[in-house]
């Protein structure tokens, strides 16, 4: 069967690619990247998807071409390695695009770089020289937690570096699992990828208040005073809880969903695609409701974790998680009955070795359904009877680990025509080493000998509207006291209502003191019942955006991050926040910001928006070992976009699986009243 134009590459498809690649260059060394699917150009898309829906689809109807993105580097005769970016069309098996990426830019990382640098630490004499200043008890091993470098300081070398993170396992317990980052060490090896060489230690300061930034403070015992501190449950002291009954999630008559295709999902009047790819993980297409078009495209497209702490190196600190290392990359694979409830639809991936190989990244994301407490209730107080739906949501969900954090993606779809899109950050804060009885200004002490450094989590998700077709207009509006008026508001009661159309592209802010809400409406289509234009809406969070100085390098290269909206007119190709290269930048460069500087006129056009969010993490005790979820949701609603509440159908059947407790204490407790 042909596959849809926004299927994920299938594994013969990324082995033809990278055959025409290998074709191309057959007296090079070629080392691969990444290959996936390069979305087709949305001007023939749309042209496809309109003969879909209408279904005037044929096998004779025209297709966009099936393209591959290969990412690769070629390492000539004279050694030097050049980093190269090809569109492959799959199907004529020839190369349409070819570019050699400048000196100045480097490619996203790949996990067998990571896999060099500890190898190379292990046989670094300078490494091992550094590591035998400590004196570490018995039974402990050191481990290397590789990290991309973070922005090039001023003036340093533009060469691609790695570091790595240092710590010490306790190894007595025989369990591979036992917690290493309990047991931090103040060095970080630095590797110079194309040498495969450390070049240098970078020794950290372990001081609090009142200790210059690059003192060394620490005493060769330098893990004396940290404690154990496990999570894995066989190695918790006193076990898990033994009270905790199951809760199950049961369809007897199977999901509501139906999935055709590996790609189409239908469900509760909504129709989208999912599809899967190394950077940003899950991505929705075409989304409809009711026959309806909602939107064109949804992804989270980048975050940023900036650390604040102002002690050599670490204001370099600071990682790009989709566009350093990519989310796809990254992504879990999901196990039934642990990061999924009830009946699942798992979606795989693919992804490549660095010959070029692709495998099936299995189980990278979850399609289930759950239930979101009530949609809606309304009892009649005089007939005593009350009408009460729940509020059924189908999720698509994603979860990646990177290091020592774990995030939770999940776009949530509910019945009343509404989208969720969600985060959760959880896993293990990054820690460094402290003095014993010591406190600093840059993060908090969780255990012995831990300093949790204060950070944030900056996440933007990308939004390409299509509210019933592509012409979209975007405006806020906000709601303002008004003045005492005899003639006009003689209460004082009166609030008003003020809409302000975007007219070109920008960047904005939240203002919850006026419940500033963005509506993306179509001008061209107006509602029956109300009269006002087509839409939907969504209320930036205000959280706070990056804190990093204004011209420091942490806040240059993560110029999306300073606004919470980003109103953009539409161009393929132009899907990073964080622009195309974030590894080892000292500016965004092509990001949204750059975008937003063209002053595009955006009424009635092709718009995109996005939402940037997050948490400034100041860490506590309670974050450790690890830390609980913390949660964000950004809520796209319809506006007007329906002539009622479209969920009024929704059955509110008894559930009639749901029990009684009987508590026969608590009933002889009360006998006694």
């Amino acid at each position: 069967m042909t596959p849809h134009p926004l299927s994920t590459l299938s594994v013969e498809e990324t082995r033809q690619a990278r055959d025409v690649i290998l074709a191309a260059h057959h007296d090079v060394v070629v080392d691969f990247r990444e290959i996936y699917l390069q979305e087709p150009v949305k001007e023939e898309l749309k042209k496809y998807l309109d003969l879909e829906h209408s279904a005037r689809l044929s096998p004779t109807s025209p297709r966009p071409p099936r393209l591959a993105k290969c990412q690769y580097d070629i390492t000539g005769v004279n050694k030097i390695v050049e980093y190269y970016e090809s569109i492959v069309d799959v199907n004529s098996k020839r190369c349409i695009k070819h570019e050699v990426v400048g000196e100045q830019h480097h490619a996203a990382l790949t996990l067998w770089e990571f896999e060099t640098l500890v190898n190379v630490c292990k046989a670094s004499p300078l490494f091992q020289a550094a590591i035998a200043e400590f004196k570490l008890p018995e039974g402990f091993e050191v481990i290397v937690e590789p990290w991309p470098y973070g922005g090039l300081d001023l003036g340093e070398e533009n060469r691609r570096y790695f570091q790595g993170l240092c710590f010490a396992q306790n190894t007595r317990s025989k369990n591979p699992d036992s917690n290493f980052y309990a047991y931090p060490l103040p060095l970080i090896p630095i590797m110079d990828a194309h040498k495969k060489e450390i070049i240098r230690i970078d020794k950290l300061a372990t001081g609090g208040k009142g200790d210059g930034l690059n003192e060394k403070t620490h005493s060769e015992r330098i893990i004396d005073h940290c404690r154990t501190s496990e999570y894995v449950p066989e190695l918790l002291e006193n076990g898990t809880r033994k009270d905790l009954k199951p809760l199950n999630v049961l369809q007897p008559e199977g999901p509501s969903f139906k999935v055709t295709n590996e790609s189409l999902v239908e469900w509760q009047k909504w129709r989208f695609r999912v599809s899967f790819n190394p950077r940003e993980g899950a991505v929705i297409h075409d989304v409809h409701y009711d026959g309806r078009s909602v939107l064109y495209r949804l992804s989270i497209s980048e975050m940023a974790v900036p650390y604040a702490d102002p002690r050599p190196p670490f204001q370099r600190k600071q990682a790009f998680d989709f566009g350093d290392g990519g989310a796809g990359n990254c992504a879990n694979n999901l196990s039934l009955g642990c990061d999924c409830l009830g009946v699942i639809k798992y979606f795989d991936g693919v992804i490549i070795g660095s010959n070029g190989e692709p495998r099936v990244h299995p189980n990278a994301i979850c399609l289930h359904e759950q239930d979101n407490g009530i949609s809606w209730k309304h009892t009649n107080w005089r007939t005593g009877r009350a009408v009460v739906t729940r509020n059924r949501e189908l999720v698509v969900q994603f979860i990646i680990t990177l290091a020592n954090y774990e995030y939770v993606f999940a776009f949530k779809f509910d019945q009343s025509g509404g989208i969720t899109i969600e985060v959760r950050a959880t896993g293990i804060v990054s820690v460094v080493n402290i003095d014993p009885g010591k406190t600093s200004d840059y993060g908090n002490v969780v255990s012995g000998g831990i300093l949790a450094q204060n950070h944030q989590h900056i996440f933007c998700a990308r939004i390409d509207p299509a509210i019933d077709g592509h012409s979209n207009t975007v405006l806020h509006e906000e709601s303002h006291t008004m003045p005492w008026d005899k003639e006009t508001n003689p209460s004082g009661n009166f609030y008003k209502v003020q809409k302000t159309i975007i007219e070109h592209s920008a960047g904005l802010d939240a203002s919850p003191q006026h419940n500033r809400t963005f509506k993306i409406i179509n001008p061209n289509k107006k509602n029956p019942v109300s009269g006002n234009p087509v839409g939907y809406k969504f209320v930036p969070p205000p959280t706070q955006k990056i804190l990093a100085s204004p011209g420091s390098i942490q806040s240059k290269r993560a110029l999306f991050a300073r606004r919470h909206v980003w109103v953009t007119k539409y161009r393929d190709n132009e899907l990073y926040a964080g622009g195309r290269f974030t590894m080892q930048s000292q500016l965004e460069v092509n990001g949204v910001a750059d975008a937003a500087k063209r002053n595009d006129p955006i009424t009635n056009e092709d718009v995109v928006l996005w939402s940037v969010f997050g948490l400034t993490h100041n860490p506590r005790v309670e974050d450790w070992p690890v830390m609980p979820a913390d949660i964000f949701q950004l809520n796209f609603r319809p506006s007007d976009f329906f002539t009622a509440n479209p969920s009024i159908d929704v059955p509110s059947n008894k559930n009639r699986s749901s029990q009684l407790v009987i508590n026969s204490s608590c009933y002889s407790e009360q006998g006694k009243l």
